[in-house]
């Protein structure tokens, strides 16, 4: 309608007011962009409904593949991206693991050894023969990455990457092995123990034995191992061996300020003798590798840590600067000599077939390694991977499990928040791992305070889950504090989990021996805030257990209680209680007789019943 000057003129909603003109047609270069974006997608689209529906995707159970189980979000080009996006993020392990690795020397002698200046006579052999072993380290990180991602992409079908651990590879070079083989166990007899945990784990997981057992574990002090190793691996990162240098030990501490160059170290202690936080190598890393890496990570830059890495360690490799990684040494000519190379394989020479049998001198810390190496790979490969299948949707809902679950072990989410959600991901990103092996030159070259706020940064994600940890019950704090606090400051992942664990049960079973002495007058405050926790775990029995059933190898099975405060008479009308309560009425009378007819009219009378616990520390079980 028409307006005057002192009426507000009406248009239709979203007109509007003015003249309108459109955007301009692109032109030129833009065209042509705008053009190739959209031929490219169109293949894409081709070529995703082409592979999709064929046999191949089948297999991977891809979308529109005709497939009963086909997962709606899984396209072709999608799982080949994000298998690439893995790498990117995971190809920092290379260098890392090696670097860590190579410092127990390995096979190498180490004769004879000064503990005073931690030099060996033979130090020019020594170092050659390290260099060495860093190489085929290099060649056997990628070789078994490789391996496995491309084994578990086939047997699962699920978006899981792997490649070796963070932690325990710090655990048994630091504390089994020790730095140039000076530690409790000879590297050869290391290897075996980590050969036989391998057969161990695999028999326990295939057994279904590997999931009950973690299940047995208090969830506080598995969550405290995992911030534990987080400090360990900060440690580490902060340290001259594999980090940037910032710390060192000394006389009167045990850690002081470090930063300084090997020239201005004491020969006797390892303390700055002046000069602190002056090396170039250190800030280097700090600048380029820790705070540029973690802005990128800000931004959501999917290869952030390997950006960092890389662009500290092609700053290290000319030769006149002042932090070089390749100095007018020896150790630095043989470096220096192998990274001209750029394309070429190492065969596996100083690791390959390296395992010592006879135990007896070792048998004491051999077995402690042996039950480390095996707990932390339970705990970590059991509660990782379930975290990773339920954040890709693939856990059901009836019984918490995800198919094919008897494989375990995964590293990263990125493949999965990429949009990876088959196992072509994982074997895309075991192809990348493969291809690494013949670039060995290239990773060999990445220096130790290139990786070293890596690992910062990596103990720093392990770190975040801290909060999980119940800190209102103090009989479950303390041990969890004792757990992370010991890992770190003992440098032993094995130290800190024993003594996380006796702490655990020697103050939980003092609270529950006065309970039980009292008849519950005397209850710690906030006891009702405890964890629960139960010798025997709700859910599917192990195939062992379920196999002796029939010898009742269990027992008796004891009847469902209730938890403190809870009256049972509330749960009548919950149709899974009652249908819980009926089953375990049906099987105790064709079991027992006369005698289950007696338990299950007591189970009826108890259920009708609306009185509490006699007291709180009594269990029940969904």
């Amino acid at each position: 309608m028409s307006a005057s000057s002192d009426v507000i003129e009406l248009r239709p909603m979203g007109e509007r007011v003015g003249s309108y003109s459109p955007p301009p047609e692109p032109t030129g270069f833009k065209r042509f962009i705008k053009s190739c974006r959209q031929w490219t997608q169109g293949y894409v689209a081709q070529m995703n409904a082409y592979v999709n529906q064929s046999t191949f995707g089948r297999v991977f159970r891809l979308k529109d593949s005709g497939h009963p189980d086909a997962i709606e979000e899984a396209n072709f080009s999608t799982e080949i991206r994000a298998g690439l996006t893995t790498f990117a993020t995971m190809a920092y392990i290379i260098a890392v693991n090696a670097n860590i690795l190579a410092d127990t020397g390995g096979t190498c002698e180490c004769t004879p050894y000064d503990a005073k200046t931690m030099s060996c006579g033979n130090k020019d052999e020594f170092a050659k023969c390290q260099e060495e072993l860093h190489q085929d380290l290099i060649t056997a990180t990628a070789a078994i990455a490789a391996f496995s991602c491309i084994m578990l992409g086939f047997m699962t079908n699920l978006p899981v990457c792997l490649a070796p651990g963070m932690g325990l590879n710090a655990y048994f070079t630091y504390q089994v092995v020790g730095v140039k083989g000076q530690g409790n166990v000879p590297y050869r007899l290391a290897l075996t123990a980590v050969f036989m945990e391998g057969f161990i784990f695999l028999f326990l997981a295939i057994t279904g034995l590997r999931h009950w057992l973690v299940k047995l574990i208090p969830g506080t002090i598995k969550t405290a191992s995992g911030v534990g190793i987080g400090f360990f691996l900060t440690i580490i990162g902060l340290s001259y061996s594999a980090g940037i240098g910032a710390i060192t030990g000394a006389i009167s501490t045990p850690l002081t300020l470090g930063g300084c160059d090997a020239s201005q170290m004491d020969p006797q202690t390892g303390e700055c003798t002046g000069f602190e936080m002056t090396s170039g190598k250190m800030w280097i890393g700090i600048c380029l590798s820790g705070v540029l890496t973690t802005l990128l990570m800000a931004f959501r830059v999917k290869s952030a840590i390997i950006l960092g890495i890389a662009i500290v360690s092609i700053m290290s490799w000319p030769r006149s600067t002042p932090f070089t990684y390749f100095p007018p040494t020896v150790d630095g000519d043989a470096r220096f000599e192998f990274f001209q190379k750029v394309v070429y394989f190492q065969p596996i020479r100083h690791t390959l077939v390296q395992q010592e049998w006879n135990m007896l001198s070792h048998s004491g810390e051999f077995a402690l390694a042996l039950f480390t190496f095996l707990y932390v790979d339970i705990i970590d490969c059991t509660a990782t991977l379930y975290s990773m299948a339920r954040f890709c949707g693939r856990v059901r809902d009836n019984d918490g499990d995800f198919p094919r679950s008897t494989v375990a072990y995964c590293t990263d989410a990125i493949c999965i928040a990429e949009g990876g959600r088959t196992g072509l991901t994982a074997i895309t990103c075991g192809f990348c791992f493969l291809i690494s092996m013949f670039f060995a030159p290239i990773f060999a070259s990445i220096p130790p305070w290139a990786t070293g706020c890596t690992l910062i940064l990596v103990g720093c994600l392990m770190v975040r889950q801290v909060t999980r940890i119940n800190w209102i019950y103090v009989g479950d704090a303390v041990p969890s504090f004792v757990t992370l606090a010991l890992i770190p400051f003992t440098y032993s992942v094995a130290y800190g989990l024993i003594g996380g664990i006796f702490c655990y049960v020697t103050l939980n079973f003092s609270i529950w021996f006065l309970i039980r002495v009292t008849g519950g007058k005397i209850t710690p405050t906030d006891f009702e805030k405890k964890e629960y926790w139960t010798w025997k775990p709700a859910g599917k029995q192990p195939i062992i257990f379920r196999a002796f059933a029939k010898l009742k190898f269990w027992g008796r099975r004891p009847e469902p209680l209730d938890p403190p405060g809870f009256r049972l008479n509330d749960q009548v009308n919950d149709g899974e209680f009652a249908e819980s309560a009926q089953r375990y009425s049906h099987n105790s009378r064709g079991s027992r007789g006369s005698r289950a007819s007696h338990a299950a009219s007591s189970e009826e009378e108890k259920i009708s019943r609306r009185e509490p616990s006699p007291h709180p520390f009594r269990e029940y079980h969904k």
